[in-house]
């Protein structure tokens, strides 16, 4: 139990600071990829893209320092209600049922949708030819919305911008629809054929909240001051994206033109560049000091979230099956309600519903008490087997002997009922290390969710995936060592 102050401590000092009033705090998702924003794939530890270049001006010209926070894209916006960081900053589309939650800034981008197929399938014109085929769409975009007015689409949604690629390539995918952008930089090579739709037309705004009207004020005047010294134009062509609807939108009367996409040719040069046995070795090894940093959050939550489902699983195990009813019952209730509601769903109340009611929590913070109050039922029932695997008489003849009946407990049945259940306990300690990946839906870049980045940055799926498998296997080793060990100790005690 001496462990369980270290680990507060240490939450404590992990716990992010409020934000300066001298940062532009924005979020983002770096797992959605080029050209947003996105990991450098020359130096992983770098987060680039052009909204990254957007913001670092943004700041400067605004007199702050611009910090990035990761977020998962469809809790950008709840995040951002939250107060979790100040703007967001990611290919946010200016819609009507956005605009109602928060304010957008002036458009700073506009950009067309563009529909990918395989070289070799022609069956795809324009947009009225993907009815009766699967197309694949980013979740919450106007893409989605688009696709889904033209009717008798098979449509799968995903996460993040790669991923659909990789479908359509393995054929699981007739078409993809997704922004321009997104296209010029993952739609490469002479196996993909790109069909723009010039009239499926949208404009990127900065997410602000509904409070913040003097930020909402300096962040536009801000952007219409470097719309007209063409900082915003520079740093669309240094990426290649630099488009005619923006263009237009900007009053720019010169042609537009990329040549110069000095950012863009970077990419390309990165990401085609063949690569060797040796140079992925060594690509590994620039990758694992990111991975065994995620590693690290991966555990300090994993091991502060089960002290806490230890501690209170074992409690509403004893109040279960020793107390009366009227305090068994309301146990067994939360019991259920916990293990029969997603884990997910859990997480998004604590950390997005429950600061409507003025209770807040830290993301590291609502990642603990999420997880271990979700673990905490299902070792309360691990307990309540140990419990009720002691037999009748030990009880009735410890309380014959002079034994009060928690002295029963305490000394006679508590100690047997734990050394039953090591097993099951150490079990549900390694499913909540694998669990604690959901933690990236608020804000925590644990191991998994730098699993992903990098691997939308490569596409590297399978090398960088066995190397974080391999992470995983060796934090829950030591625990399965340990329960061994524990159970051959126990198992010669006397109690």
């Amino acid at each position: 139990m001496k462990a369980i102050p270290y680990l507060f401590l240490l939450l404590l000092l992990t716990t992010p600071a409020v934000a300066s009033a001298q940062e532009l705090v924005w979020a983002a998702d770096a797992e959605g990829g080029a050209p947003y924003s996105f990991r450098d794939p020359r130096n992983p530890s770098r987060i680039i893209g052009f909204e990254v270049d957007l913001a670092d001006a943004l700041a400067k010209r605004m007199g702050r320092t611009a910090r990035f926070v990761q977020n998962q894209w469809d809790g950008l916006v709840p995040g951002l209600e939250r107060a979790q960081y100040d703007v967001v900053i990611n290919g946010l589309e200016v819609t009507p049922e956005r605009a109602e939650k928060i304010h957008f800034s002036n458009p700073y981008f506009y950009s067309t949708l563009t529909i990918t197929t395989r070289a070799d399938d022609f069956r795809v014109h324009r947009p009225d030819d993907l009815r009766g085929l699967t197309v694949g769409v980013l979740r919450v975009t106007f893409a989605e919305r688009y696709v889904q007015s033209l009717g008798d689409v098979a449509i799968r949604s995903y996460d993040g911008q790669v991923q659909q690629f990789i479908d359509l390539a393995l054929g699981r995918l007739d078409a993809v629809v997704m922004d321009t952008p997104v296209a010029l930089y993952y739609a490469t090579g002479p196996q993909l054929r790109n069909i723009e739709i010039p009239a499926a037309r949208m404009a990127f705004g900065i997410g602000i909240r509904k409070m913040d009207e003097e930020l909402l004020h300096q962040i536009n005047a801000a952007i219409e001051a470097m719309k007209r010294d063409d900082t915003l134009r520079k740093i669309y062509m240094d990426w290649g994206i630099y488009n005619a609807a923006t263009a237009q939108a900007f009053g720019d009367r010169e042609p537009v033109s990329n040549d110069q996409a000095v950012r863009y040719r970077e990419y390309l040069d990165a990401i085609r560049t063949e690569h060797s046995f040796r140079d992925r070795l060594n690509e590994y090894k620039r990758y694992l000091p990111l991975l065994l940093q995620g590693a690290l959050v991966t555990l300090e939550i994993s091991a502060a979230a089960m002290a806490i489902a230890i501690g209170l699983g074992l409690m509403m195990a004893v109040g279960r099956v020793f107390a009366p009813r009227a305090i068994a019952w309301p146990i067994v209730g939360f019991i259920e309600v916990v293990r029969g509601t997603p884990l997910l769903i859990q997480l998004f109340i604590i950390f997005y519903g429950l600061p409507s009611i003025g209770i807040r929590f830290s993301p590291l913070w609502a990642a603990v008490i999420g997880l271990g109050v979700n673990y905490a039922a299902y070792e309360a029932e691990n307990y309540r087997a140990g419990i009720q695997s002691i037999p009748r008489g030990q009880l009735d003849a410890a309380l014959a002997l002079g034994l009060t009946r928690m002295q029963t407990i305490r000394k006679i049945v508590l100690p047997q009922a734990v050394r039953l259940v090591i097993p099951p306990v150490t079990n549900d300690f390694i499913a909540l290390l694998k669990d604690s990946s959901l933690v990236s839906v608020i804000t925590m870049v644990e191991l998994t969710k730098m699993y992903g980045q990098l691997a939308a940055t490569n596409y590297d799926y399978i090398g960088i995936g066995l190397l974080t498998a391999a992470i995983y296997f060796l934090l829950g080793l030591p625990i399965a060592r340990l329960s061994r060990a524990l159970e051959a100790r126990l198992a010669y005690m006397k109690i």
